[in-house]
């Protein structure tokens, strides 16, 4: 992280697009990213200690689930608003959000309070992301912020490992709780640094926040998450409550789209959308949605997400152990996304990075489907590397993509939007192999197991460790049984990515913002209609 702020730091005072004092502002929403993307891995491998330990091994995915959820209904509201009244009022609140949610969790005394913590973290961790993007977009033209590509996905590629080995570390040594407790002088730090170096213009205007919609989209994404969680687990698909679930989320989308047709700018003022549907009419927006909707939100999480319980509990290896093994895939991420930066920067051309870097992933999950106790663990790394190379490939140049097809007053728009279908894809991603490993790994523990483990809700690597060496045989096959031929499921997903990649549009990456040159809003690429005024 260091490393990679000190680099773009070098090249600050040569780049023409950046504005002064921009390494402080840019080393403080890299803090930021950082922490709230932190808390999107740093509980996987502490997860089956704490599920154990707080019996509640059958809602083990709601303690990541429930993260992603809350940040995804948050990140269309943080971006929107962060156009029409500014960013740095929302920035600092998100913050405080996430401080709050973090003692919860730390607190926590049963599965339900870790839950509600990790729900208020993510309504924190959501605006963090998307704020901290759109920021970099505000100050920095898309040729430009080209080479801050890499620092920005080298976050992303750092939580995703460093959270599972801090998870690993605390759990194997001071106590699981310090996944939380951390976040404290971290977000002080980050808060600090917000209030007293962010200088940022507000929007003038008044603003009437869409309710009625904010709370459609809640209640849409609520019943669809629900619907993957609980259909075939706790619940059958043919159960009343799953059916009346996929109907209100289905009406619940129908309005909430429909809701979302209002526009400002008549006579009478109206709530301002909280999704544009002039977003749509941007090709690349919707390619490019859909590519990291695919590959970076089912994908990503979904292996990441339960990969460290794997090399847990087939393995045997402890919790800071199956951390360390993800570090091959923040060196393929480091080793990519680097390169690829500066390669956009210098021709202002992205189309090539995602196809490449799909191919990457689906080989990746191809292989990681044929573990079995007999692979090597340098096989094991060997694949995590060929994952992180293709995600940084993609991740970022995605981004990229969509920021170059708006104005610089449209881009947290934009940007939250984008991110909001990529997490719509974790959210579904991270519950429906959850569902499929619990329901698969509770068919072949029932028979088998349950009498000599007794509540196999309550396992943790330690129980299988001690247990007689034919009954852990037994458990340790039963993981291996219940996860890997998921992964095999997710190699159709990046085939279907792969054909998006290729249909992705490509425009060279603009040299300025395009309100700064001249740009008329109301009459740019996305398609935005002239009735929708912009206030800065």
């Amino acid at each position: 992280m260091r490393d990679s702020t000190a680099a773009v730091e070098a090249e600050d005072q040569e780049s023409p697009g950046a504005p002064p004092r921009f390494r402080l502002i840019f080393a403080a929403l890299m803090a930021a990213m950082l922490l709230a993307s932190l808390d999107q891995t740093i509980v996987s491998t502490a997860l089956p200690t704490i599920v154990g330990e707080l019996h509640g091994v059958r809602h083990m995915s709601w303690v990541t689930t429930a993260y992603i959820l809350a940040a995804t209904i948050a990140m269309p509201v943080y971006g929107r608003l962060g156009d029409l009244i500014g960013r740095k009022a929302l920035f600092l609140g998100a913050i405080g959000a996430f401080l709050l949610g973090s003692v919860i969790a730390g607190a926590a005394q049963g599965m339900t309070a870790l839950i509600i913590g990790r729900g208020v973290q993510g309504l924190g961790g959501g605006g963090l992301m998307i704020t901290s993007q759109a920021i970099v977009a505000d100050l920095v033209p898309p040729r430009e912020r080209a080479r801050y590509m890499a620092p920005i996905g080298a976050v992303f590629g750092l939580s995703s490992v460093a959270g599972p080995l801090l998870g690993g570390w605390f759990t194997d040594g001071i106590g699981w709780r310090w996944a939380f407790w951390i976040n404290l002088p971290v977000g002080v730090l980050a808060l600090a640094v917000g209030v007293f170096a962010l200088r940022l213009p507000r929007r003038a205007g008044r603003v009437t926040f869409d309710l009625c919609g904010f709370l459609l989209m809640a209640a849409a994404v609520t019943c669809t998450v629900l619907v993957a969680d609980w259909g075939g687990t706790d619940y059958a698909w043919s159960d009343p409550l799953v059916l009346g679930l996929a109907a209100g989320g289905v009406l619940a989308w129908a309005f909430f789209l429909l809701s979302q047709r209002r526009t400002a700018g008549s006579r009478r003022r109206r709530p301002e959308p909280v999704i544009p549907l002039w977003l749509f009419r941007s090709r690349i927006f919707v390619i490019a949605t859909l590519i990291s909707l695919l590959v970076v939100g089912v994908g990503l999480f979904a292996i990441v997400g339960y990969l460290p319980t794997y090399l847990q509990m087939v393995y045997g290896v402890s919790a800071t152990e199956s951390g360390l093994l993800l570090l091959p895939m923040i060196v393929g991420m480091f080793l990519s996304a680097g390169p690829s930066g500066r390669a956009m920067s210098a021709t202002g051309r992205y189309k090539n990075f995602p196809i490449a870097g799909t191919v990457l992933v689906g080989v990746a999950a191809l292989h990681l489907s044929t573990l079995d106790v007999r692979t090597s663990l340098v096989l094991v790394c060997f694949y995590v590397f060929g994952l992180g190379a293709g995600l940084g490939l993609v991740m970022q140049p995605l981004v990229l993509a969509v920021q170059n097809d708006f104005p610089y007053t449209d881009v947290g728009t934009a940007t939250s939007a984008h991110s909001f279908f990529r997490e719509i894809g974790a959210t579904l991603g991270i519950a429906a192999v959850g569902a499929m490993f619990t329901h698969r790994l509770t068919e072949r523990l029932g028979a088998a197991a349950e009498g000599a483990v007794g509540d196999t809700q309550s396992l943790t690597p330690a129980l299988v460790r001690a247990l007689p060496e034919k009954v852990r045989d037994t458990v340790v096959l039963a993981y291996q049984d219940a996860l890997t031929p998921v992964f095999r499921y997710l190699v159709p997903v990046f085939a279907l990515s792969l054909v998006l990649a290729f249909l992705l549009p490509e425009r060279k990456l603009a040299t300025e913002n395009q309100a700064e040159s001249g740009g008329t809003p109301g009459r740019h690429r996305s398609g935005r209609p002239e009735a929708t005024p912009t206030r800065r």
